[in-house]
């Protein structure tokens, strides 16, 4: 989802980038082996209050003080957490096992009070900029059966109860009840069951941790860890090359030949849940970016038939985008989703190109000579965003398609294409489970359920809703996965929106470190290892 971390190019500089390149040179000098770490961070977190504000960054950070229910591992399949064990009683009643013996950072141990109360809690918060009650608002009756059981009530059958239960931290009650979001970020409420403590935090400089030796799970082999914020790409590239930093998240894509040159230097890599792809206007008749090939009105919307969408899907060449716009930092795609993601359907390959075929399928739906139309796109938000959107139009020009390009910071372009005030716009998305994306991208718009709320192209089918709905309300995973895969295929069949890659995320680490990388694109410090 769009509050995932953003792009790997940032743009508020701390240090010149002639700097960067100078250092680009020298060699980081090896680790001292000392039990602690030091990070790079490419976004700042901006509290310690779990349910407070939900941002990418915000969650990846949170994950080292606090626990879940239910987690997810790197390739982002779900895993016991806090809860050993969950069944499905009946269609609408979950039951979940805690864990016995774990205690929170002061010492009280954790029950099943602890996660109603974090259960209830975001929905108490005042003024949040990004509530988590989304995923809580399914759950309409709750109780502790005893102190490590508990049982969860949906009003109709809801599969994805435990996927959404990843996204919900948990809090001691006692520490948390009657404290404010201010006392979080003071240390004095953020006591959670997580791997470190918090031993300082420094909003928008530093954040410094120390390891949980309590921790129920693997111990961490960090003593303590320390984070910089560092959101510009040049001064967290510089302070890894000097030495100061032992990993960054984000590299920037410029620098990578250089750095895999680099000696002293480790990179990981890791495809992640985010997948770019296109909108398309499919609801007027008279699309405000699309006219004759000199630019006048041109009466009705191509867009609107699907040969012209499938036209457009084969006029771009998706390995040679991958290949030069995103210098390797992407995989081209066919789903809506990464692969390893629920519901991704193997069975559909990646659109051929074909730009011979695409100017067949213009032909046949009336358009020989191709016409006008503007595409959009972010120029601060997704990696080389504003390169992919350049290169897709040349691909456009090359099929009669002739093609104008309009870029913007995404302060403006998110509320300008929400509004659906373009024809031809790139959005990217990551879920870990294709229904959710299919609900919210080409879902049917409705505000009283909010389906479609980011179905910029305003797609409406029946028979995709119908099939979401029933992936939705399968609790038996297989079903709801094959309800999941078959919407899919229908929805792109359709062409409802029009893939185009998935995001490779990039760590960079000094030599005598390794980081494995996840598909959510989080930094997490328990799961750096120290390779002697």
């Amino acid at each position: 989802m769009p509050s995932t971390p953003p792009k790997n190019v940032r743009t508020r500089p701390l240090i010149a980038a002639v700097a960067v390149a100078a250092s680009l040179l020298a060699a980081p000098g090896a680790p001292a082996w000392a039990a602690d770490l030091r990070i790079g961070l490419a976004a700042e977190v901006t509290t310690l209050d779990p349910h407070f504000f939900n941002s990418g960054p915000n969650n990846a950070f949170h994950h080292h003080l606090f626990d879940t229910l239910v987690d997810v591992d790197a390739s982002g399949k779900l895993i016991p957490s806090l809860a050993e064990s969950w069944r499905v009683i009946d269609d609408t009643t979950w039951e979940f096992t805690l864990r016995k013996g774990v205690r929170f950072h002061d010492g009280s141990e954790l029950t099943a009070q602890d996660v109603l109360y974090s259960l209830e809690r975001p929905g108490l918060i005042p003024n949040s900029p990004g509530s988590f009650t989304s995923y809580t608002k399914p759950i309409v009756a709750k109780e502790a059966v005893d102190a490590h059981t508990l049982r969860l009530k949906t009003e109709a059958a809801y599969g994805p109860l435990p996927l959404d239960l990843i996204s919900i931290f948990i809090v001691s009650k006692k520490a948390a009840e009657n404290a404010t979001t201010e006392q979080f970020n003071s240390g004095a409420a953020a006591i959670g069951t997580g791997p470190f403590k918090i031993a300082e935090f420094r909003k928008g400089e530093r954040i410094e941790i120390v390891r949980n030796d309590d921790y129920w799970g693997p111990k961490p082999e960090w003593d303590k860890v320390q984070f910089r914020v560092l959101a510009s790409d040049a001064p967290r590239l510089s302070a890894l090359l000097a030495g100061d930093v032992d990993l960054i998240e984000a590299v920037p894509p410029a620098d990578l030949a250089k750095l895999r040159r680099n000696d002293a230097l480790t990179l990981a890599q890791h495809t992640t849940w985010r997948t770019l792809f296109w909108h398309v206007d499919q609801f007027r008749d008279d699309s405000p970016f699309v006219t004759d090939k000199a630019g006048r009105p041109l009466g009705k919307n191509p867009l609107k038939d699907a040969r012209v969408r499938q036209a457009i899907s084969k006029a771009i060449n998706r390995q040679a985008l991958v290949e030069r716009s995103l210098e390797g930092l992407g995989q081209p795609a066919s789903n809506i989703n990464s692969p390893g993601i629920f519901g991704y359907n193997p069975d559909l390959e990646v659109e051929a190109y074909d730009p011979e075929g695409a100017r067949k399928l213009l032909a046949e739906a009336g358009y020989p000579d191709g016409f006008g139309l503007t595409i959009h796109g972010p120029n601060n938000r997704y990696i080389n965003d504003e390169q992919v959107v350049q290169t897709v139009a040349q691909f456009l020009n090359r099929v009669g398609i002739q093609t104008k390009v309009e870029t913007q910071p995404l302060s403006i372009y998110f509320g300008k294409a929400r509004a659906s005030e373009y024809s031809f716009a790139l959005l990217g998305w990551g879920s870990l489970a294709s229904d959710f994306t299919l609900r919210s991208i080409v879902g049917t718009p409705d505000p009283d359920t909010g389906w479609g709320t980011w179905n910029w192209g305003r797609y409406s089918n029946p028979a995709v809703d119908t099939l979401v709905r029933s992936a939705l309300g399968s609790v038996d995973e297989a079903k709801r996965e094959d309800f999941s895969r078959q919407a899919v295929k229908v929805a792109l069949g359709d062409h409802a929106v029009i893939p185009s890659h998935h995001q490779l995320a990039t760590w960079a680490l000094r030599k005598g470190y390794e980081y494995p990388g996840r598909i959510d694109e989080f930094t997490y410090a328990h799961e750096v290892r120290s390779v002697k």
